[in-house]
């Protein structure tokens, strides 16, 4: 038998009168509006915090004074379900709003791109933003679609404003010696990210992973692939790619691996190189088996290297 844990969850049991539909409805509404989401059938979770706790006994009043019954608890999971099966629910939940953003955001971009729609485009990027700031509230355990979306989103923004003058090509130099700071759980991107700035920017540099919410730069740090980051997904192109550019990094072998990255990351198949599909599976499996992320770092940086070499080789024999 498993052994109890600290109450990490707090459940929402609850039973609805079959009638009227429209309380139903409303419930179920309440609870994603709160990010809950469903262990099994009118049994939902969040994990406990002061703000979690209200959310749900404003829930649980509304369903009793609406002629249901409610049950709130502080719960650990002993057998079936686990802590980490119960993060994934979220991330997968999460995930969806997100990617439902990013899609809305690519065809409204595209829209406006060819000067076709109807409405205020302004209007509408700031619905998105709206909408992905309630998303990323709900966000508990920092899905890996956030950044995809957020970059779509601040594109639209920036397309928005009138044209500012670019600050050119940051100068690597600039760069040596500071402290590296990302996204505690890194994969794909966070991990291709960290391994250009080792192969092409700063060969010692350090790296500290951090929780996604609230963490404040210190002096001497870059921040990369989160909120507010220094280097970030701008637009439709992930953090890898910003590096690449901003950085113009020219070495043989690199834009297929990035294109691989962006195409697992975005999710987007802009690319449809043929070795995407297997670069994926090892860096799930890796991420799988390892959780910490300066192994995750120290492993997916020898895929990259490999891959550098591979596609290297290619541009010599032909062209990438």
């Amino acid at each position: 038998m498993g052994e109890a844990r600290d109450g990490r969850w707090l459940l929402l049991i609850h039973q609805i009168p079959p009638k009227p539909d429209y309380f139903r409805v409303k419930i179920w509404r309440r609870l994603q509006r709160v990010g809950a989401v469903a262990i099994k059938n009118s049994v939902y979770v969040l994990p406990r915090s002061e703000a979690t706790l209200e959310d749900f006994q404003w829930i649980v009043r509304e369903i009793v004074e609406g002629g249901g019954d409610a049950t709130l608890c502080e719960a650990g999971f002993v057998e079936g379900l686990g802590d980490a099966q119960v993060e994934a629910l979220f991330r997968a939940a999460r995930d969806a709003d997100y990617a439902a953003v990013a899609e809305e955001a690519r065809e409204l971009g595209l829209r406006m791109q060819r000067g076709e729609g109807e409405g205020d485009p302004a209007a509408a990027v700031v619905r998105l933003r709206d909408r992905l700031t309630e998303i990323a509230a709900i966000d508990y355990f920092d899905a890996l679609g956030r950044q995809t979306a957020e970059g779509l989103v601040a594109g639209l923004e920036r397309a928005m404003r009138p044209a500012q003058p670019s600050d050119g090509v940051k100068r690597i130099g600039d760069y040596k010696g500071r402290r590296w700071v990302t996204r505690k759980g890194i994969h794909i991107d966070r991990i291709a990210s960290g391994w250009m700035v080792r192969r092409f920017i700063d060969g010692a540099a350090r790296f500290k992973f951090v929780p996604a919410r609230g963490y404040e730069p210190r002096k001497g740090e870059v921040r990369f692939d989160m909120f507010d980051a220094e280097f970030t997904h701008e637009g439709d192109r992930c953090t890898a790619e910003v590096l690449m550019e901003r950085f113009a990094i020219e070495a043989a072998g690199l834009r297929p691996i990035v294109e691989i990255v962006h195409d697992i990351d975005l999710k987007d198949r802009r690319f449809g190189r043929p070795e995407t599909a297997g670069v994926e599976a090892l860096i799930n499996g890796m991420c799988g088996r390892w959780k910490e992320d300066e192994e995750r770092l120290e492993r997916g940086s020898a895929i990259f290297d490999a891959l550098l070499e591979f596609f290297s080789r290619q541009g010599r024999r032909g062209g990438e």
